[in-house]
């Protein structure tokens, strides 16, 4: 067996489970291995109530004092009793739809119970606690146990077991594709050794190192691509350079707002790009709400004024809608020669031909669209330049099959996520970069609050006064679905929660990234025109719906986002005429939690945020379930792994210095994963 064989080969995987890993995007060995626990447990000595409560999970050696009681309350078995810790002070106890507990559970037996102590009115509680015999637990003390994205009907137990079968099955065929100069250059562990320590960490320090070497190898793979693809050289043009035109200045001085001095410093940078007789190619990063899409307009207007096609690309259909949606109006509102039209993947065949014909003989000057623009039937007559929006959801392949659908295209690429400069010039060192630092002066700016479970109360009815006026609101959760990671919130059993606190009197829908894409947009175009009031979703809506109506986001579990990820989300509210509010909610009660998430409240400014959140990493300390900001990468971080950038910058730029075509006997398994990132993506081939 190999890491390309089909999982359902490994004994004990039948056509059920083969299908439940299928619903998880895992078909082969190599999928399975190289999807890598969201987190970790480690179960530590057992403490009394009291220290338990400092904590937000721990571990309570407990002896049950009062015979179970079984009763049915909203569609649930309940079995309630009560226990005691080793000091004596009673706690109670709910375990939910686990009936046949109700003969083992009997008094004076001891249990090692884990889990969260809850303060309910006058007792202490535990909710579905873990429970283990003492002598069991006492083995599980010595190491981590990994907790792996599930699905219903997979356990995290049963993708163990299967991890365990794959890894044993393939170990002695696989083989590092570092050379092992550079493995000791940063004392990394060897590939067999990583993907082992990955999935069963024998301690902290040594998952620390792992995770490094998974972070660097990501990255270096990606500026690898990068560097491989990118000129130092000022590339000239001749047949693509543009020529000052008055409809820029025109539009300009037409607009109901003046642009900040930000916007026109980087519109001036990009105009004298355009108009060198070089290539231009910028990246133009700015904070959610900054004004990039209003510079974007500009250059594609300059573009189709020098009688060329623009290419407007968004990584959802919605974002798409949304561009074409503003440029088509503005084309009426101030007489601009724009004839755009609208690429999607879910727009019908009649409509795809159509849109294919006016590209090819030119009719079309703006191709607005998502990755449909990519596809090879999509030919223009005369691209002069090519906009990427979010450019950090697309690889640098799929830039390279837009830019090459002309000659000398012009490139500008647009990013939101706030990436200190040290960085962005690491990640995108072949391009010029602009920044739109400050928002417009007529946005408010957003009203934070970072509380813990006991304001949600208030923040429902905060939220519900906000609908009475008339506007709408977001609640984000960290997971789909229940059965991941118990002590998170997740958006579908959170949507319905929320129905029971407002009952019919508020309209409330769910979305989450598991959905079809079809019904993703329809729910947010409903929300967008005011079809519903609140919107309970996972981090889906990071980019790609602007709703200036929406005024409040409440984050569940907001400990376990980076802050420049929520950041991001907070910016989904504030874009319109009213002053807008977001709730952090702290989950863990922990002081040094409550603190980072306090920097959200003390700024608005994202990159002042993904300062402070590079500089509050500490050595050793792993992310949560989700990465800091949503740039791209599949495990690396670029702020809790910055360290591990600029080694993997250092070492390509020596690389290929070395060995440009990466020809050396050394570099043969090297090339080989390469080649492999390039055509399947690092997920699948790491």
């Amino acid at each position: 067996m190999n890491m390309n064989t089909n999982i359902r080969e490994l004994k004990g995987i039948g056509e059920k489970n083969g299908a439940l890993f299928h619903k998880l995007n895992i078909d082969t060995i190599g999928d399975l291995l190289n999807r890598f626990p969201r987190t970790y447990e480690s179960y530590s000595q057992p403490v009394t109530l009291q220290q338990a409560m400092e904590s937000e999970r721990a571990s309570v050696k407990g002896i049950v004092v009062t015979q179970p009681t079984l009763s049915r309350a909203k569609g649930y078995q309940i079995i309630r009793f009560i226990a005691k810790d080793e000091t004596g002070t009673p706690f109670h106890v709910r375990i939910f739809n686990m009936p046949y507990l109700k003969k083992t559970l009997l008094p004076g037996n001891s249990y090692i119970f884990y889990g969260k102590v809850l303060t309910v009115a006058d007792h202490l509680q535990m909710d579905q606690p873990k429970m283990y015999k003492p002598d069991v637990y006492q083995e599980m003390t010595e190491g981590y146990i990994p907790i792996y994205s599930c699905t219903k009907g997979l356990s995290n137990d049963t993708i163990r077991k299967y991890v365990s079968i794959g890894f044993e099955s393939v170990k002695q065929s696989l083989k590092d594709p570092f050379p092992s100069a550079l493995l000791e250059k940063h004392d990394f562990p060897d590939y067999v050794e990583t993907i082992s320590i990955m999935h069963n960490p024998p301690s902290m320090e040594l998952l620390y190192h792992a995770k490094k070497r998974i972070a660097y190898e990501e990255f270096f793979y990606f500026l690898l691509s990068v560097r491989q693809n990118q000129t130092h050289d000022i590339l000239k043009t001749e047949e693509n350079r543009f020529i000052p035109c008055a409809q820029t200045n025109r539009l300009i001085e037409a607009l109901p707002f003046e642009l900040t001095p930000s916007q026109k410093k980087a519109w001036k940078e990009i105009e004298t790009d355009l108009y060198s007789g070089n290539v231009c190619n910028r990246l133009l990063q700015g904070d959610v709400g900054c004004g990039k899409t209003m510079i974007a307009v500009l250059s594609l207007l300059a573009c189709v004024s020098n009688g060329k096609q623009g290419a407007f690309m968004a990584p959802t259909e919605v974002l798409a809608r949304q561009h074409f949606n503003l440029i088509r109006e503005m084309t009426e509102s101030y007489k601009l020669p724009f004839v755009p039209v609208l690429l999607t993947g879910s727009i019908r065949a009649k409509e795809k031909r159509e849109a294919y014909e006016a590209i090819a003989n030119g009719t079309a000057n703006l191709v607005i669209g998502t990755h449909a623009i990519l596809e090879e039937g999509v030919v223009f007559q005369n691209l002069g330049l090519a906009v990427t929006d979010e450019q950090h959801r697309f690889g640098v392949r799929q830039r390279t099959v837009l830019t090459g659908k002309g000659r000398e295209v012009h490139t500008v690429v647009m990013s939101a996520t706030p990436i200190p400069r040290s960085l962005a010039m690491i990640l995108y060192g072949g391009l010029a970069v602009s920044t739109i630092p400050e928002l417009p002066s007529c946005r408010i700016p957003i009203k934070n609050a970072v509380v813990d479970t006991k304001y949600r109360p208030t923040a429902y009815k905060s939220i519900k006064d906000e609908i009475e006026k008339g506007r709408q609101a977001y609640v984000i959760c960290p997971m789909v679905e229940s059965g991941i990671m118990e002590e998170l919130e997740n958006v579908e059993d959170y949507g319905e929660k929320l129905k029971g606190v407002y009952g019919d009197s508020v309209r409330i829908a769910i979305l989450h990234g598991k959905m079809k894409g079809t019904e993703k947009t329809r729910i947010m175009e409903e929300f967008s025109a005011g079809n519903y009031d609140i919107l309970v979703s996972t981090t889906v809506i990071e980019v790609g719906i602007d709703v200036p109506n929406a005024t409040v986001m409440m984050i569940e579990n907001a400990q376990r986002f980076g802050l420049a990820a929520l950041h991001q989300l907070r910016g989904r509210v504030g874009r319109g005429k009213h002053q807008s509010y977001c709730i952090f909610v702290d989950t863990t009660g922990n002081d040094k939690s409550k603190k980072r998430l306090e920097i959200l409240g003390k700024t608005n400014d994202g990159f002042e945020i993904a300062n402070a959140d590079l500089k509050m990493r500490g050595p050793g300390e792993l992310s949560g379930t989700l990465q800091s900001g949503d740039t791209g990468f599949v495990y690396g971080d670029i702020y809790e792994d910055a360290d591990m950038l600029y080694l993997a910058s250092e070492d390509v730029d020596q690389l290929l210095k070395e060995d440009p075509s990466l020809s050396d006997p050394e570099n043969e398994l090297l090339r080989s994963k390469w080649q492999d990132v390039i055509q399947n993506g690092y997920l699948h081939t790491i």
